[in-house]
């Protein structure tokens, strides 16, 4: 077992901080519980540097103020593998986003290993090294640790520097350490980890398929229950499951005989339900214009079949997954005429998103991206 440094007091964490102030990258991950909550809750944050591994005990030390200002260092790179959970445990906790993060899941994409390959599976592939796995359901709340939960955590951060010096040394010589740049440099937006509640209707999958006034019910639900859920700190599906949020902005109850009809909830919840929904019933539904989800056109199909192939060859030639260039959701936007899509920005446009709009015919756009 990796020895590790535990750190449970404040004055050991500012000690940590001056440690790590003069080194290059600090390989970085944590352990946090999400199944009762809204918001993870971190109970462990795990740093490795020079050789030494800490384990810090976000439980005992409220505050990770003293450690911010070398984990935002532009100076020290973040080694962390699909950072994006992490960035949001971190963020949650210290309202400050980790910069600059190289994540090695994005890193091993690029190189053509697939997208979500796990840390274990990579350390495996590249190192040939075995990670046991035997942690992964854990409840790191609880208090001890044991030497099996303190391996596991430590393991998790131990050969962070090895792959990331793999991986580098691979994207150098295909020439894509860009595309590693710029799709990481996306994850330190603040924006990822402080979405707008007014915004949660976009997570609901088929809302673009119901005719206006339900999906109007339907989107003033959605923001209802997630604005609940951070107030409460309890998980969307506990509040109201998305068959639940369908099923209500369809049957549009106006009682809460009614309600409870449909879909039975605590009584508290219902009334507050009941006055969004009045609310949502008196606004203009003149404006509610079809969401990505929306059913495209026997012919936008055929169009969404031809992008799909174009993708498919390019990624071929590139020696990529497909969905590293543009997931089947981007293409069924593009094929449905919306333009403001991942795939027509950064590297992206260059090694696939002039090709997909030569396909489309859009000759306007791609002369801009052209001369751009």
């Amino acid at each position: 077992m990796p020895d590790a440094i535990w750190i449970d007091r404040s004055e050991e964490l500012e000690s940590l901080a001056r440690t790590l102030e003069s080194q290059p990258e600090i390989g970085l991950d944590t352990e946090f519980l999400r199944e009762r909550t809204f918001f993870p809750k971190l109970c462990l944050l795990q740093l490795r540097a020079a050789g030494q591994i800490w384990c810090v005990d976000t439980l005992r030390i409220n505050s990770l103020d003293a450690l911010m200002p070398v984990l935002t260092a532009p100076n020290v790179r973040k080694l962390i593998h699909a950072a994006r959970q992490d960035l949001e445990a971190l963020y949650l906790t210290a309202k400050q986003v980790v910069s600059p993060v190289f994540d090695t899941q994005i890193a091993a994409a690029c190189i053509g290993m697939k997208p979500q390959v796990g840390y274990a599976e990579l350390v495996k592939t590249l190192l040939d090294v075995t990670i046991p796995k035997g942690q992964t359901r854990t409840d790191w709340s609880k208090r001890p640790l044991t030497p099996a939960q303190l391996e596991y955590a430590a393991d998790d951060v131990l050969y962070l520097d090895a792959i990331a010096m793999e991986l580098g040394g691979r994207l150098q010589k295909l020439g894509r350490e860009r595309w590693v740049r710029e799709d990481c440099a996306e994850l330190e937006e603040r924006r990822l980890y402080e979405p707008d509640p007014a915004l949660a209707w976009e997570r609901l999958r088929g809302i673009g398929q119901l005719a206006p006034e339900p999906r109007a019910r339907a989107r003033a639900i959605a923001v209802w229950r997630e604005k609940l859920a951070r107030e409460r700190d309890l998980p969307r599906a506990w509040i109201l499951s998305d068959a639940g949020v369908f099923a209500i902005a369809h049957a549009n109850p106006a009682t809460a005989a009614a309600l409870e009809a449909v879909e039975p909830m605590n009584e508290r919840f219902a009334a507050t339900l009941l006055n969004a929904l009045a609310i949502s019933s008196a606004a203009d539904l003149q404006d509610l214009a079809p969401v990505q989800d929306s059913r495209p056109t026997p012919e936008q199909k055929a169009l969404l079949d031809t992008l799909s192939k174009t993708v498919d060859a390019r990624a071929a030639e590139l020696g990529v997954s497909a969905e590293v260039l543009a997931p089947r959701g981007e293409l069924k936007a593009l094929a449905m005429g919306k333009r403001d899509t991942h795939a027509l920005t950064g590297w992206r446009l260059q090694e696939i998103g002039t090709r997909l709009l030569a396909t489309l015919g859009d000759t306007a756009a791609l002369q801009r991206a052209t001369v751009g």
